[in-house]
């Protein structure tokens, strides 16, 4: 099959490569690129373990075409933390909450808690935390600390107390 040149934007630093027209954007990113920080799940864009951001919208990279990215600005977990490998707010509420165990599902839950955050900074409840990350699974949290994660930094991205 004939290759496709693409040229995208991951974490601020430009990137190129050849595709055949059918791979993933998650293959691209991990076997291509060696970006291993977003997951494989269950490609059929159900659990969420492979969500980034595409032109800083939430995506499932087992779903979308290398070539859909072709000129767009794209974020993986890799570019969450600082450049001195500092947490992010959501990485480190995450560590305080104990939001995680077996760690596959994070990169995309972080993602989309990242997105989430951008357009509901006020989210406060914890039934319209668990619905809005509904899309993503985990089979060893119990989500408990997954929403007291997303509490506490919804409050510092508001200025409250959490």
């Amino acid at each position: 099959m004939e290759k496709r040149p693409i040229h995208l934007a991951i974490n601020g630093r430009q990137y190129s490569g050849e595709v055949e027209p059918r791979r993933t954007l998650v293959d691209f990113l991990r076997e291509d690129l060696d970006l291993t920080g977003t997951h494989v799940g269950c490609e059929h864009g159900v659990c969420g373990a492979c969500t980034v951001l595409l032109d800083g919208v939430a995506v499932r990279s087992c779903l979308t075409l290398a070539v859909q990215a072709n000129g767009h600005d794209l974020m993986t977990v890799e570019g969450l933390a600082g450049p001195n490998g500092e947490l992010h707010p959501i990485q480190a509420a995450f560590h305080k909450h104990h939001a995680l165990q077996c760690g596959f599902c994070t990169a995309g839950f972080l993602m989309s808690i990242f997105d989430l955050l951008k357009s509901r900074p006020d989210i406060k409840e914890e039934d319209e935390i668990r619905k809005a990350l509904a899309g993503n699974l985990c089979r060893c949290t119990g989500y408990s600390g997954i929403v007291a994660a997303v509490r506490e930094i919804a409050a510092q991205f508001r200025k409250e107390p959490s």
